[in-house]
């Protein structure tokens, strides 16, 4: 069967909308600009804070947005505010960079219908440091590379991110995916992964938030009546969904069982890492795993803010 081609229905808006993610007045919001300055200081030991955390997140945001160092971003948030001839003085670069590990970042949020979300998840690596790629290739493999993972929940209907977590490599994707749902508050329908999310204790987790998870089995799995020794400790609603998931596709075959459970949604989430490494980049400019955390998050926060800005509606043709 040959690939479906598609066109975009809202070309116009969906136009409009990528010029806006260019636009100054998305990143510098008048909201940030009134709350530039922090007035009202705790008493504590150590000098008050000048600056909010809402300006920092702002400066943070046009460095992922434009590729930016930090000190470049001290230079064009500088002359910006001369521009706009405001009394405002731009942070100093070395005072991002301390703040940027304790800043809270919080994900935008589309419109909520008040109905279950349907989540698509996946797992990515960022690159932080090391050798180029065409001295490992030459040579082979260099010990002073570092690499992180990043994990992502991503809503199949609005494409916003719902949850996102920077791991450690070594961390497997079963294990952050516990992360992702506990950071989502909203009930969660159905949760769709791939392979490596096929564990019971990833069953364990979309049960007990009231979901359905789809995971595909590999290839030589077996159902819990077949196997006879090394019995899994897991939950009677956990193995009997895994046992669903096998004999469906023993019936209908693989093909056509991801086809009828719908599991072709989670192709979203390759989608929405693609957009993360073609957008805001492939490796991290951090060098300590704190501060790694907060600038993916803020990769995430300003994709979503695009996506918000509209995104296209395709029909197959």
């Amino acid at each position: 069967m040959s690939k479906k081609t598609y066109r975009v229905r809202n070309w116009k808006d969906y136009n409009r909308s990528l010029v806006q993610r260019g636009s100054l007045t998305l990143w510098v919001s008048e909201d940030a600009l009134q709350n530039w300055h922090v007035h009202d200081n705790p008493r504590q030991r150590g000098r008050p804070q000048e600056y909010s955390d809402q300006a920092i997140l702002c400066a943070l945001s046009l460095k992922a947005v434009y590729h930016l160092t930090f000190r470049g971003v001290q230079g064009f948030l500088g002359s910006l505010l001369e521009i706009l001839k405001t009394n405002l003085k731009a942070p100093n670069y070395t005072l991002m960079c301390k703040r940027q590990k304790h800043l809270r970042v919080d994900l935008p949020k589309g419109l909520r219908n008040g109905e279950g979300l349907h989540i698509v998840i996946d797992s990515t690596g960022l690159k932080v440091f090391g050798e180029g790629e065409w001295k490992v290739r030459q040579h082979g493999y260099v010990t002073k590379r570092l690499w992180r993972k990043l994990h992502l929940a991503i809503n199949s209907k609005t494409k916003m991110i719902e949850a996102s977590e920077l791991t450690e490599l070594k961390v497997q994707d079963c294990k952050g995916f516990s992360c992702l749902l506990d950071a989502i508050e909203d009930p969660i329908e159905v949760a769709i992964g791939d392979g490596a999310y096929d564990r019971f204790s990833c069953y364990e987790v979309i049960e007990r938030r009231g979901g359905f998870g789809i995971f595909p089995p590999q290839h030589n799995a077996v159902t819990s009546d077949e196997r006879r020794i090394n019995k899994k400790k897991a939950s009677a609603g956990a193995v009997t969904k895994r046992d669903e998931a096998i004999k469906g596709i023993r019936s209908l075959g693989r093909k056509d069982w991801k086809h009828q459970i719908g599991y072709h949604r989670r192709s979203l989430a390759e989608t929405g890492m693609f957009r993360v490494k073609t957008i805001l980049g492939r490796r991290l400019s951090s060098h300590n795993l704190e501060n790694q955390v907060v600038e993916s998050r803020i990769w995430c926060s300003v994709l979503n803010t695009m996506t918000l800005q509209g995104m296209p509606e395709t029909v197959a043709i």
